[in-house]
C-alpha cells in the first residue's frame, strides 16, 4: 500500500473535523467548536479501496467523514479506529423505508452490525429531496426520517446516531437580503413538520451551500473576491444593518432567517454539509479552475481555523463539510461535477492549496491568503511547502533545497529521481508525524514496519525519534531517506 503524498495539505486538514460527536442527549449530535468535515463520495470506478483510504485519512488527522451511503466495504474498513461516520441513504429508498418495518430491518441490516465498532453518528435521509421535481419523494421524506428514528429507539441507538436530511438552497424562494430570506411558499406544508422533527431531536438542518454556483450563473454581476472570501466591498443587509464579507455567510443567515420565519425550528442549528468549488470544469462554466478552487478551499479553512462564526451568530462557529475528498469520474452532468476533489484518485492534491500560513494570517478570515501565490518554484513543484513561521524549523525548505540540488545533478538515473521523491515524501510526512502532531513512537513504528520497505529506515527512526532538536532530527530524517534506497 503506498504512502499518499498529501504534504501540501498537512497543516490545514487536521482541522477537518466535521460536526456529528457523540453526546449524552436524545442524540450524537453537539454543538462543538467551529470544525471543517469533508464528504467521501465514492461515483467513480478508480478510487481506491477504502482500506486504502483510512491511512490517508490518518495521515491527514481527519476523523470524522459524511458519506453518501451505507457501503458495508467503509463500515468494515473504519471499524475500531477514531474515525466517526455519517452514513447516507439513498432518495430511491424513502418510499420503502417510510413503512416502519422496514426501517427496522434497514437499520438491522445496515447499521446495528457494524456498532459499536464503527462510529456511525448520523444518517442522512436522501439527498436534496424537497428541491427535487419526484412528488413521492418529496412527500415520503419526513415519513422516512421519523420511521428511521423509530427504529432507532426501538434499538436503543438513538442516542448514538442522529437522524436528518441535507437540501440545497434552491429550497429558498427568497435569499437576498438575508434578513428577508423565506422558503418556497410551496414547500412549507414539508418544511414545517421536518423543522418540528429536527427540533424534537436536537438535529440540525443541513444545507449544502456552493457560492460557485451563484457566480457561475452571473459572473458579470457576483463579485469573484467577495464568494472566494477575498478582500472585497462586501455586502450590508440593508434589513438587519449586517455587514456579510463573504457569500457563504449570507448563504447561511439566510437559511437561519428562513428557518425562523417558517417557525417550528426554535434551536434548530444550521449546518453547512457540502461546499467546495471545482478545479475544472466546461468552456461555458465559468470560474471553474484550479486556481480559484485553491483560493476558496484555502481560504474558507483559514476562516474556520480562526473559529468565526456568521454575522447573525458571531458566538457560533459555523460548521462546514467540505466537498469532496476524491474527484470522481462517474459523476454525470457537466464536468465541473467530476472535478471537486481535494484529491487525484491516486492521493495526489488536485491542486494547490498552498495552505502554509502564520498565526495571524490563521486568525484572519481568509482575507491574508488573498495575494495569489509567487510563480512555481523549484521547491513548489515537488509539493512540499513551508510548514509555518510559527514552528521551530522549516524541514521542509532544507529537504527541498536539497531536492532541488539533486534534480540540477547530472547522470541522475530516473529510477532513482522516483525513489528519492519517494523517501523525501516519506522524510517530511514522518517529520510532521513527530514534531507536529505529537505522533505516538509506538503508533509511528508500527507505521513504518507496514508501510516502509526498507528496515534501514526503521533501524535509524529509532535513533532519532526521541531526539529533541529539530536541526538535527532534520538531518537524520534525511540520511534516513537517503539510506531507503541508496
Amino acid at each position: 500500500m503506498a504512502i499518499y503524498p498529501v504534504l501540501t495539505l498537512l497543516l490545514v486538514l487536521p482541522l477537518l473535523i466535521f460536526s456529528f460527536s457523540s453526546a449524552t442527549h436524545t442524540n450524537a449530535f453537539t454543538s462543538p467548536p467551529s470544525s471543517i468535515g469533508i464528504n467521501y463520495g465514492q461515483v467513480a470506478d478508480n478510487l481506491p479501496p477504502p482500506a486504502d483510504v483510512l491511512p490517508l485519512l490518518q495521515s491527514l488527522g481527519v476523523s470524522r467523514v459524511k458519506l453518501y451511503d451505507a457501503d458495508p466495504a467503509v463500515l468494515r474498513a473504519f471499524a475500531s479506529t477514531d474515525v466517526e461516520l455519517i452514513v447516507g441513504l439513498p432518495d430511491r429508498c424513502l418510499p420503502r423505508l417510510a413503512a416502519h418495518s422496514a426501517a427496522l430491518a434497514w437499520v438491522k441490516s445496515n447499521l446495528q452490525p457494524y456498532l459499536p465498532a464503527t462510529k456511525i453518528v448520523a444518517v442522512t435521509v436522501g439527498n436534496e429531496v424537497l428541491s427535487g421535481d419526484d412528488s413521492i419523494l418529496i412527500r415520503s421524506l419526513l415519513p422516512a426520517m421519523q420511521s428511521l428514528h423509530s427504529a432507532l429507539v426501538a434499538l436503543g441507538l438513538e442516542r448514538q446516531v442522529a437522524v436528518t436530511t441535507a437540501h440545497s438552497l434552491a429550497v429558498l424562494a427568497v435569499s437576498y437580503p438575508p434578513s428577508a430570506a423565506a422558503f418556497r411558499h410551496e414547500l412549507l406544508p414539508y418544511v414545517v413538520p421536518l423543522l418540528a422533527f429536527l427540533a424534537k431531536t436536537c438535529s440540525p438542518f443541513l444545507i449544502n451551500a456552493y457560492p460557485y454556483f451563484a457566480y457561475k450563473a452571473d459572473p458579470k454581476r457576483v463579485d469573484l473576491e467577495y464568494a472566494l472570501f477575498e478582500p472585497s466591498a462586501g455586502v450590508v443587509d440593508p434589513g438587519s444593518g449586517l455587514r456579510y464579507e463573504n457569500m457563504l455567510h449570507a448563504q447561511v443567515d439566510a437559511v437561519r432567517a428562513a428557518i425562523a420565519a417558517a417557525g417550528g425550528g426554535k434551536g434548530v442549528e444550521v449546518v453547512v454539509s457540502e461546499t467546495g468549488w471545482p478545479s475544472a470544469g466546461d468552456e461555458d462554466e465559468a470560474g471553474a479552475t484550479a486556481e480559484n478552487a485553491r483560493r476558496y478551499n484555502g481560504n474558507l479553512m483559514r476562516m474556520m481555523a480562526a473559529g468565526k462564526g456568521t454575522p447573525s451568530s458571531t458566538g457560533t462557529p459555523l460548521e462546514v463539510y467540505v466537498f469532496a475528498l476524491f474527484n470522481e469520474n462517474l459523476k454525470p452532468g457537466p464536468s465541473s461535477e467530476r472535478h471537486y476533489g481535494l484529491f487525484k484518485p491516486d492521493g495526489t492534491p488536485a491542486y494547490d492549496l498552498a495552505l502554509a500560513v502564520n498565526s495571524s494570517s490563521a486568525a484572519s478570515s481568509g482575507s491574508e491568503g488573498a495575494e495569489s501565490p509567487s510563480p512555481a518554484t523549484e521547491a513548489s513543484s515537488t509539493g512540499y511547502y513551508t510548514i509555518s513561521s510559527t514552528t521551530p524549523y522549516t524541514v521542509s525548505e532544507l529537504l527541498t533545497r536539497k531536492l532541488t540540488a539533486f534534480r540540477r545533478s547530472a547522470g541522475t538515473s530516473s529510477r532513482l529521481r522516483k525513489n528519492l521523491l519517494s523517501s523525501l515524501e516519506l522524510a517530511l510526512h514522518l517529520w510532521y508525524t513527530i514534531v507536529v502532531s505529537g505522533f505516538p513512537k509506538k503508533s509511528l513504528l508500527m507505521y513504518l514496519t507496514k508501510y516502509s520497505s526498507s528496515d534501514t529506515n526503521i533501524i535509524a527512526l529509532r535513533g532519532f525519534a526521541s531526539m529533541r532538536s529539530c536541526n538535527d532530527m532534520c538531518l537524520a530524517l534525511w540520511i534516513t531517506a537517503l539510506r531507503g534506497f541508496l
